[in-house]
This record gives C-alpha cells, structure tokens and sequence, in this order.
C-alpha cells in the first residue's frame, strides 16, 4: 500500500517557491504521459530511486467540506522518486501509468533546478495548466446546463 506525504521541500525553502512547487506537481499530476513525454526526451539523465509501484490511498471526505473527517473509498495510485543531478523528484499520480509517474517525477526533479526553471514552466506547465483550467470550465458549464431551478416552490407560499 502507497502512504503519501508531501514531498521533501527543504526546510529553508521560502513559502512562495514551496507553493510554486506544490502547483507544478499538481498541473504535472493530471497531465497524460503523452503531454508529457516529449518534454522529457531533453532532459538530463536520472536514476530511479523508487518505483514506478502502484498501490492503494484512502480518499478522504468531510461532510458540507468543512466537517470532521471521514475515509471515503480507495483510490488506485502510482508513485515513483528520482534522482537527477543531485535533485529529488517525486510524483505520485491516480491510476496505474507507471509511465506518467515516472515522467512527471523527472520533469519535477528538472524544474527544481534554477537554470531549467523557467523555461520548463514556460514550455510545459503554463499550456499543461491551461489545457486543464480549459478542461474544468468546460465540464462545468457541461454541468451547469443540467441544473435545475426549483422556483415554483418558492413563489408557491
């Protein structure tokens, strides 16, 4: 069974680059290994420390999204660690594609090296966040359509 826990930040890290990291590994997270792969073939060697291994998380619920815990179901998930140059990254993803683990941990290990930063964010994490933003907004208003107004009980008093 995978147990997750936030990767390891340094502790003398500022919060606005931990915050900076958490994003990328989330957009990173959701993103196919075929949006990922082409971005991967540039970069520099890495060792597997972990993984890919596919295990089980517990996904947690609170009621009304404020109340008391309570575990929900299980939920397939990847994790792979790497090592490249001396940085860790780590990715652990919903679902089986050991491939999309190990990918999005070498481009984390990447885009934690200041002088890949920012052309890796340019090139890969601001159109994967987009495609994904695009994605959420489209399935709500798919959803919204089907919504229903329930006037008539209010104005029947």
């Amino acid at each position: 069974m995978i147990t997750t826990s936030p990767p390891e930040t340094p502790p003398d890290a500022p919060p606005s680059q931990t915050a900076e990291r958490q994003q990328w590994m989330a957009v990173l997270a959701r993103a196919a290994a075929d949006a990922l792969r082409p971005h991967c073939a540039r970069l520099p060697a890495h060792t597997r420390l972990r993984g890919p291994e596919i295990g089980l998380v517990m996904l947690r619920g609170r009621m009304g999204g404020d109340g008391a815990p309570f575990n929900l179901t299980e939920a397939t998930a990847t994790r792979c660690t790497v090592d490249m140059a001396g940085r860790m990254g780590h990715a652990t993803v919903l679902g089986r594609d050991m491939e999309q683990a190990e990918l999005a941990a070498m481009l984390d290990a990447a885009l934690q090296d200041p002088a890949l930063r920012p052309a890796l964010l340019a090139a890969v994490i601001a159109p994967l966040a987009a495609e994904q933003a695009e994605r959420r907004a489209r399935d709500a208003r798919r959803a919204e359509a089907t919504r229903v107004q329930f006037f008539t009980m209010a104005t029947m008093r």
